[in-house]
């Protein structure tokens, strides 16, 4: 079963310990947990809301990720 997804707007994120992920250069992001979701966030852009994504959506995109299935989205 998925969870119905929150308006980030109105979530609590005063609580939610940030993990700052550095592809080098400047380009980072943010992300978090609250609850049963995950957070990304802009970490250049900090005050814009994050995205909001379901555990199921987020270990669908990791384990994507570990297989490869994105990097043609690299490389022009």
């Amino acid at each position: 079963m998925t969870a119905d997804k929150p308006n980030p707007a109105e979530l609590d994120l005063t609580d939610v310990d940030w993990i700052t992920a550095s592809g080098g250069g400047g380009n980072c992001v943010l992300l978090g947990r609250k609850g049963e979701f995950i957070l990304v966030g802009d970490s250049k852009n900090p005050e814009r809301l994050p995205h909001v994504y379901t555990l199921d959506e987020a270990r669908a995109w990791v384990e994507g990720a570990k297989a490869g299935i994105f990097d043609g989205l690299l490389c022009p």
